[in-house]
């Protein structure tokens, strides 16, 4: 290779990179981190946590013989440096654009990704999987599942690895912990160990002393386990891990190569099962402003490399998020039974809000919804008004608990989903698809959303007042509409909802974020002569069948519109409709959601658009429904 070439451009795919000597490979680090900071200033996206695994995901591809070794990556907030040393650096400013590189790791896209993620503690079965598939099909692999401290919260993770013990698989799990630091004398001890443990001779030696406490009497036999156990725990604190039939090794410098190599060299080449390599990195390492940042600036906007300044848009409007923690806060204030329960979300859900007025009555459970939904549901059991705010997305991580331990038992849960619809940037594995339809068609529940940021309120005070069983209200990601926000919400009729336009052609009825579109489109087609109604459902359920019996009678055609998948909003409509003759007269009805795929990541003014959601494509739906594709303005 050409001393005077920089690294980075010697190293077009991992191959590239196990061509260079060990002494290279901190320039390496040096080259990546400044190229994927140079990226992502342009495209934004997830900084901190990719800083932060440099130099151990340049261990990792020179170790092991990738991609026939699978390196499995949990969430993939830090995946950019992975992605550029595998073949898509000339791709990386492209970033969650659309058409672009995903903002995680995703098959279709490299052979290098060979598990797609975007939500957390997965890793380690999918590995465990590959692990097994490997054993089943006589294929020698290695397979590595990195996760970082925050995921292997979440009970799913502890499965996997009490799977993993009890079948003695051949897997490796790198446990990245950017949660603590390392004194600099425990450390040198710690590496020290690590390596000593992680070796051959200790390996042999330790299956040896097994063998012989076998043949001594036990009270001995116990004796002797529990100095070891001991031992290793004083040094290492592997005993939870071993518990779970894992071989621990740490905690060791995830910044220093001289400790990773030998290390990962070791637990590649060693024939035992499940092996944990507990590995302490910096999230924004090596980027002073991202080190001096509360989050280390976990996701940011474009910025400024030299100042890390971000450049972000001035709002128009407060955003969703915001408007529900204030009011959450104001009804507070009132009601001393009301809770707020985040899993690891506080910020992006509005609870940050409510923690900063009310510490006591907050709870962040971690990466673990199941656990929020049923820990909701005992608060509930109690009588306390607990306010479960998670993400659509995540929420579907919880469908049994929101199942068995809330709508069964038809205890009052509210539950604020936040990111509803589409999100932008972060693609199909963030969009809130599905929530209309996987809480609609459950007894009992109650399911809102919310028009405008005035409706969230009134949505908020709604959920405080409503004791009778499990209630939902979703809202979009971003700012609001700019209406004018009440002084307090008010508690809005259960099952009703309001005509904001009136017509006497056609009908739209909206469901949720798209009603100011509705109103737009409603301006639009009385341009062409078609005087237009424009209704605000407010619930999917219990369904305003008053309301839509009122739209079919009366109106020769009928839209539904929602920003969620098919079988929701819509498909209620229309049940009801069918089962009580409504659609045997003629009337023209048309249900706009979300198209049956998922989107790939592009923005959300596009997903909208490419959906005919938006004001241009509810005109279209009324014109196809009249036959009128090329009509013209009553004006024209």
């Amino acid at each position: 290779m050409n001393i005077d070439t920089p690294l980075l451009d010697q190293v077009a795919v991992p191959s590239d990179l196990r061509k260079l000597s060990d002494d290279k490979l901190p320039l390496l680090a040096k080259e990546l981190r400044d190229e994927m900071l140079d990226a992502v200033s342009v495209t934004g996206g997830h900084l901190g946590a990719g800083l932060g695994v440099v130099e151990l995901t340049i261990a990792l591809h020179h170790v092991f013989d990738t991609p026939h070794d699978r390196i499995v990556w949990d969430v993939g907030h830090q995946c950019y440096p992975h992605k550029i040393l595998t073949g898509r650096r000339d791709r990386i400013r492209t970033l969650r654009k659309e058409d672009g590189l995903s903002g995680f790791t995703k098959r279709s896209e490299s052979e290098f990704d060979p598990f797609g993620a975007a939500h957390s503690s997965t890793s380690i079965s999918a590995g465990l999987g590959m692990s097994e598939a490997a054993k089943l099909s006589g294929v020698p692999r290695n397979v590595v599942s990195v996760i970082g401290d925050g995921s292997i919260t979440a009970g799913m993770a502890y499965e996997a690895m009490n799977n993993a013990g009890g079948l003695d698989a051949r897997q490796i799990v790198i446990l990245n912990d950017n949660d603590m630091s390392i004194a600099p004398p425990t450390g040198a001890m710690s590496h020290y160990l690590a390596r000593l443990v992680s070796g051959k001779t200790y390996l042999t030696i330790r299956e040896t002393a097994k063998h012989i406490n076998e043949k001594l009497p036990e009270f001995i036999a116990n004796k002797a386990r529990k100095t070891e156990e001991y031992a290793r725990g004083f040094w290492t604190g592997g005993t939870l891990f071993e518990e779970l039939g894992f071989y621990y090794v740490g905690p060791i410098d995830g910044h220093n190569l001289d400790v990773l190599l030998p290390i990962l060299r070791n637990v590649r080449d060693i024939e035992h099962g499940p092996i944990l390599v507990h590995v302490v990195t910096e999230k924004g390492k090596g980027y002073a402003p991202a080190e001096g940042a509360s989050d280390k600036l976990h996701a940011v906007a474009r910025f400024n490399v030299v100042t890390g300044e971000q450049t972000k848009s001035v709002p128009n409007a407060p955003s969703y998020t915001k408007v529900f923690g204030q009011s959450l806060v104001e009804e507070a204030h009132d009601d001393d039974k009301i809770v707020g329960i985040s899993a690891a979300m506080p910020g992006g859900t509005g609870i940050d809000i409510f923690q900063e007025a009310f510490p006591e009555r907050t709870y962040d459970v971690g990466i673990a919804e199941q656990h929020a939904v049923t820990f909701a549901a005992g608060l509930a059991s109690e009588g306390y008004k607990p306010f479960c705010a998670i993400y659509s997305t995540f929420l579907q991580r919880a469908y049994d608990q929101v199942v068995h331990d809330v709508s069964i038992q038809q205890l009052p849960v509210r539950f604020p989903i936040d990111r509803a619809g589409y999100v932008g940037a972060d693609g199909s594995t963030h969009a809130g698809s599905f929530d209309i339809a996987y809480l609609s068609c459950l007894p009992g529940f109650t399911v809102m959303a919310a028009a405008d940021e005035a409706e969230l309120k009134h949505m908020v005070a709604t959920a405080v007042a409503h004791d009778s069983g499990p209630i939902s209200f979703r809202y979009p990601r971003g700012e609001g509409v700019g209406v004018e926000l009440p002084d307090r919400g008010q508690i809005l009729p259960i099952g009703k909802g309001r005509i904001t336009r009136h017509g006497s052609k056609v009908a739209l009825l909206s469901f949720g974020s798209r009603h100011a579109d509705c109103m737009a489109a409603a301006e639009e087609l009385e341009d062409f002569g078609l005087s237009t109604t424009v209704a605000d459902a407010r619930f999917a359920k219990p369904l305003d069948t008053d309301l839509v019996e009122q739209l079919a009678r009366h109106h020769e055609v009928l839209i539904t519109v929602e920003e969620g998948s098919t079988g929701g909003f819509g498909a209620l409509v229309l049940h009801h409709l069918a089962g009580n003759g409504l659609l045997d007269h003629g009337l023209k009805i048309r249900t706009l959601t979300m198209p049956d795929k998922f989107v790939d990541q592009m923005s959300p003014e596009r997903m909208i658009e490419e959906a005919g959601l938006d004001c241009r494509g509810i005109v279209h739906s009324v014109f196809s429904a009249l036959g009128r594709v090329d009509a013209q303005p009553a004006t024209a």
